[in-house]
């Protein structure tokens, strides 16, 4: 019996302790929280108008009310049982980081206090000597600091020994350059509301004194049990399986999807949103994906910011609290090979301080143009800055899964629908309808048509979809930090927002009247952008063709995705926003450069190890059977005259070859996988990216398919690795 066989024995559901009433939400969402209302609460009411100022204005707080500030978090989370505090920030890697300090004070010989002030509340040291700086930190300056984000709050995390306090900040160089996500995010923010503003302005909004992006993004991810996990190093190491024959049954009978949660995973579920809840991360959906033991989460929609750290945290709390029910949750864009990966829907929108979403169509024409002016702004966004969306979500493991059929294709296109479609279409033409030949520019605005309340369909087979007062960004994978995607959203939108606000003004300065300037801009931009617009079926080879005629980018490679960072206009572009500088563009250039040959390298020795340790090994046994069994026929075919059918013999000698090549293949191209990791030492981080797109993926690839015909004709009583028929039906 295989190690994998006693294994699958051994499998069997967490017991859990049965909760006869649970806890309605409202009584304790937030309750791990240092929210604005806490903070009222527990400061005075001089220092509380000053933090909202500093909120609304950006005129920083003193030190004095820092220090009250720093003492009443101090208190709360004290209160709560935390014993330590840590600078929660998410350094270039796309994951959080964190030291703890204790909040205690040496008193007395003997004696201790707990204190926390101002000055540790805003600012913290790290040492940023392991943190990736694509050379923007030199080796005598390892210094980095870290610096509070009062817009995000505070919060404590539980562990079963005690509490932590961890308060959300940015990660800063020595010379002040970001060497995080966070910060970058922030910026772009800024930029969109200086932007949005002054459109909206146009539009007579003159009260509106901000305008942010929101976000909710839906995290899809695996569960397999840990049993089998423990026993896949490729799992251990890499996060997906690189060997593994595809299961006889997978998601072709589409029974896995929105059907019923089965019982373990829904507690898990169940545990996850309970400890979100008290983090204030308003998780509403969860169901299954299409893919056998493939899930999703789905929250409100929040401030960008916040959603992307109540994003992080959510991510870090599904992993660790699938461990307590012995299950692992794996967040990798494509854990297993032939069935649907996981993907991170990010669904982004604008929204002023009263909660008017600017995506909104609204139910009055005056609402229709703006919403118009609005949706231009991004069609020009995307059309003109397809390669930054596609730079802000490369990585090695979307690599795997863009282009698939569970994902848009690397071709950044929008979907708007049926009736946005048939509007910008009159408005491009200047034509009420095909009756009445009208002309829409001297119509005014009265005579614009009217949205139904749900203006499109969706298009999951789109990169970027109008899916109703949202855009889905479809694109990004399951493991990323969205505070890159969103920031080039944001970044490219502001820009647009411009370029309309600027040419609104420009025709109205030559005489013509409001309503028929943004009609003539919005015409014009609908006429430039048309290339970008797609309506069909994404994942068809009719699209591509079609998308090469327009001159639509189709970028596979993580490599050459990249390469947008280090170009002359787009480091303009984010240089006049003050997103990125350019040493901040090229420093992330070189790291997520450097990221992608670490995860292939660390992927190929992984699967050299498996080959050589597991699947070899496993081979020769079976090899050895088939041939002492061989050779015990033809000793008793010659020996004691058994009668053996001579195609039976022959077919067992071609089985014993296939074997045989098999093996030999496996190896060889191992061998040559070796060989190529040497020879990618000598050369540059950029020519070895591209060698390992160009020919070690492949490789991997062909060494995959003959370990896969191996496994599938090896004995049972051989194999040790869990195979996917086991791993995607737990029990």
């Amino acid at each position: 019996m295989s190690i994998r066989q006693k294994v699958l024995f051994k499998i069997k559901s967490t017991v859990l302790e049965k909760i006869a009433t649970p806890k309605k939400v409202s009584s304790y969402f937030g309750e791990n929280i240092f929210s604005t209302e806490t903070m009222q609460k527990n400061i005075s009411k001089g220092t509380f108008a000053a933090f909202k100022t500093w909120m609304s204005e950006g005129k920083t707080i003193s030190l004095a009310q820092a220090n009250e500030i720093a003492n009443a978090m101090k208190n709360w989370a004290i209160a709560k049982g935390a014993t330590y505090y840590t600078h929660w920030f998410q350094p270039m890697t796309g994951l959080t980081a964190e030291k703890h300090d204790s909040f205690i004070s040496i008193a007395a010989v003997g004696k201790v206090i707990e204190k926390f002030s101002g000055n540790k509340l805003i600012q913290g040291e790290p040492d940023a000597s392991s943190f990736p700086s694509g050379g923007i930190r030199a080796t005598f300056e390892a210094r980095g600091y870290t610096a509070w984000d009062p817009s995000s709050p505070a919060f404590i995390i539980e562990s079963k020994l005690g509490k932590t306090l961890c308060i959300p900040t940015i990660f800063i160089s020595y010379h002040g350059e970001a060497l995080d996500k966070k910060l970058p995010l922030l910026r772009s923010d800024e930029a969109l509301n200086n932007s949005a503003v002054g459109l909206l302005k146009l539009f007579g909004h003159k009260h509106v004194k901000k305008i942010f992006s929101t976000c909710g993004p839906e995290q899809e991810y695996f569960l397999i049990d840990k049993n089998y996990y423990n026993l896949r190093q490729d799992l251990i190491m890499t996060g997906r399986t690189l060997i593994g024959a595809p299961s006889p049954k997978g998601q072709q009978l589409e029974d896995q999807y929105f059907g019923t949660i089965k019982e373990r995973v829904v507690n898990f579920m169940f545990e996850v949103a309970e400890e979100a809840y008290k983090l204030g991360i308003p998780l509403m959906t969860r169901h299954n994906e299409v893919a056998p033991h493939q899930y999703e989460f789905a929250p409100i929609f929040e401030e960008s910011n916040i959603a992307a750290d109540h994003n992080q945290l959510l991510m870090e709390l599904m992993k660790k609290i699938a461990l307590r029910h012995d299950m692992v949750c794996l967040l990798h864009e494509k854990p297993f090979a032939g069935i649907n990966g996981s993907g991170k829907h990010l669904n982004w929108s604008l929204s002023d301080e009263q909660g008017n979403n600017l995506l909104n169509p609204g139910k009055t024409p005056e609402d229709n143009l703006q919403f118009l002016a609005v949706l231009a702004a991004v069609l020009r966004a995307v059309y003109l800055h397809a390669d930054l969306l596609r730079a802000s979500i490369a990585l090695a493991g979307n690599e795997h899964r863009l282009g698939a059929n569970e994902a848009p294709p690397a071709i950044i296109s929008v979907f708007l629908g049926g009736q946005l479609t048939s509007i910008l279409n009159m408005i491009e033409k200047g034509v009420k309808s095909k009756v009445s030949k009208a002309d829409i520019m001297d119509l005014g605005i009265g005579r614009l048509p009217k949205f139904n309340k749900d203006t499109t369909d969706r298009n999951r087979t789109s990169p970027f979809a109008f899916t109703g007062a949202k855009f889905e960004f479809r694109a990004v994978g399951s493991s990323q930090n969205i505070s890159t995607p969103i920031a080039v959203i944001n970044t490219i939108i502001a820009e647009s927002l411009d370029y309309v606000k600027d040419n609104i003004k420009r025709a109205i300065s030559t005489g013509k009247d409001f309503n028929a300037s943004v009609l003539m801009v919005i015409s014009k931009v609908v006429k430039e952008t048309k290339d970008i617009r797609f309506e069909g079926n994404n994942y068809s080879e009719e699209w591509k063709k079609e998308a090469k005629k327009r001159a639509l980018p189709n970028v596979a490679a993580t490599y050459e995705a990249l390469e947008a960072l280090t170009k002359k206009e787009n480091i303009a572009l984010f240089e006049r926003y003050k997103v990125f500088s350019k040493e901040e563009l090229v420093a992330r250039y070189h790291i997520w450069i450097h990221m992608y040959n670490l995860t292939l390298e660390i992927e190929a020795n992984t699967l050299n190890e498996m080959v050589n340790a597991s699947v070899v090994p496993a081979g020769y046994e079976y090899e050895r059977l088939l041939a002492s069994t061989l050779d015990e026929l033809v000793r008793l075919q010659k020996g004691a005259g058994l009668k053996i059918d001579a195609a039976a013999l022959r077919d067992k000698k071609e089985h014993l070859s296939e074997i045989v090549s098999k093996i030999y293949y496996v190896r060889k191209n191992v061998a040559e996988m070796v060989k190529l990791l040497e020879k990618a030492k000598k050369i540059s981080n950029e020519k070895r990216a591209e060698l390992y797109f160009e020919e070690l993926k492949p490789l991997m690839e062909h060494i995959r398919k003959h370990v896969d015909q191996l496994e599938c004709v090896v004995s049972d009583d051989a194999w040790d690795l869990p195979k996917y028929r086991e791993m995607l039906f737990i029990k």
